[in-house]
């Protein structure tokens, strides 16, 4: 059974609910709106099923809006709806509402989809009812929908985007993995982008936040106030011979099996579980994953990597440099930068995406050769015509997709289609 939400959002319940957003958060919120017995009203510029505007006139029928993640605190509707009077609630904050369970709460630059797949995986097998949730393609309205009477925790990852504008949502645990540049297209640089994450942070109860080394620097840097008990150790810690085997038993992955383990023991779990969970555990697709050896020629796919820090994580894993595929749709940052520090672990750039010019400039500068191409088939094509054997070619591209791709999985799966032609 759905509980019923606070009095001050059962009041504007009563009104048609305006959600913004026709994607998977939106459709969530209005199938979680019909169990209740609410009513939605779907804006989206793109959808023919949808309003493909929101006016003053549109937001006099509405008290209540709900809106996807992709809708940032400055857009124009969000604008035209608070200047109307709406109370304005992300997808997330929404849906929690509605829950009773426990949230764990899963954030960070990198390895947050990981660490949430992982925990659940790790607290079905030690017999606590728990389903993974959030911005892992799962909204938590639909979780409340679905899983209500089935489940006892919500492990929910939480993207920026999610965070910034939290007003309800109260964690009972947050895990922060890591922090470095992403999203700077969106966020006015990384300070602002750590405040987004650090609000859910602030809603979490002091004791129950695990945050990994780089969020302690950046804490510090930028004056928040981290407490002790929330600082995990993650960078730079020695082997664990209990993980061999595992995809914990080296960086990046480590990171997430530090964080788990630190909240895991502090809660008097068995140890022993924790390993087989990450004995049994499997990463998801397109995560740093060899698909392919074709004249003696090794292929890996790493699509999921959108950003810098990803990037360099998984160049830090090869130990000679690799002829490497990367590029697409910009996402701010310092791209220089980026370039300088991933030059020398490079054979050969092939560079695909909007991004193509200036980080060709600025590999060039750094006397690595490169090569431009006008698709990802092409891009494997030239280095499958370079690389001897022994090499490896890594798809770790760095940027978002959408300039040529549905999304981060439809590009590695692409990848993978190539290389099993090649």
């Amino acid at each position: 059974m759905i509980p019923s939400p606070p009095e001050e959002i059962a009041v504007l319940l009563q009104r048609p609910v305006a959600v913004f957003g026709g994607g998977v958060s939106g459709q969530g919120v209005l199938g979680l709106l019909s169990a209740i017995g609410g009513v939605g009203r779907l804006y989206d510029e793109k959808s023919p099923d949808a309003e493909n505007q929101f006016t003053a006139a549109h937001a006099g029928r509405h008290g209540l809006v709900v809106f996807s993640p992709g809708f940032s605190v400055e857009h124009p509707w969000l604008a035209t709806a608070r200047a109307a009077g709406c109370a304005c609630l992300g997808e997330l904050d929404f849906a929690s509402l509605f829950w009773r369970g426990e949230i764990m709460a899963i954030t960070g630059t990198n390895g947050k989809t990981t660490l949430t797949e992982f925990l659940t995986h790790a607290l079905v097998l030690a017999g606590r009812p728990a389903h993974k949730a959030g911005n892992i393609g799962y909204s938590l309205s639909r979780f409340v929908l679905e899983q209500s009477g089935r489940v006892e925790v919500a492990v929910c990852e939480v993207s920026s985007f999610q965070a910034e504008t939290l007003q309800h949502l109260s964690p009972n645990v947050t895990f922060w993995t890591n922090f470095a540049e992403d999203h700077l297209e969106r966020h006015p640089g990384m300070r602002a982008y750590f405040a987004a994450k650090w609000r859910l942070a602030e809603r979490t109860p002091t004791d129950s936040v695990f945050a990994g080394t780089s969020v302690q620097h950046y804490a510090n840097e930028f004056g928040y106030p981290l407490s002790a008990t929330a600082c995990v150790p993650t960078e730079g810690q020695p082997d664990d011979p209990k993980l061999a085997g595992t995809v914990f038993a080296h960086y990046p992955q480590r990171e997430n099996f530090l964080l788990a383990a630190a909240w895991w023991k502090r809660n008097g779990m068995p140890e022993s579980k924790l390993y087989q969970a990450a004995r049994d555990f499997r990463l998801g697709p397109h995560r740093l994953a060899k698909v392919g050896v074709r004249r003696e020629v090794v292929f890996w796919n790493d699509s999921k990597a959108t950003n810098f820090h990803a990037v360099e994580a998984a160049l830090a894993t090869f130990p000679s440099p690799v002829f490497w595929i990367g590029g697409g749709k910009a996402k701010g940052g310092d791209l220089a930068g980026f370039a300088a520090r991933i030059a020398a672990r490079l054979k050969h750039a092939f560079l695909i995406g909007e991004t193509q010019p200036v980080l060709a400039e600025y590999l060039r500068a750094r006397q690595l050769p490169v090569t431009l191409s006008a698709s990802l088939g092409e891009a494997v094509q030239a280095a499958f015509a370079l690389a001897t054997k022994g090499d490896h070619i890594l798809l770790s591209p760095g940027f978002a997709s959408f300039d040529m791709f549905r999304g981060y999985d439809d590009r590695g799966t692409q990848f993978e289609t190539i290389v099993e032609k090649l």
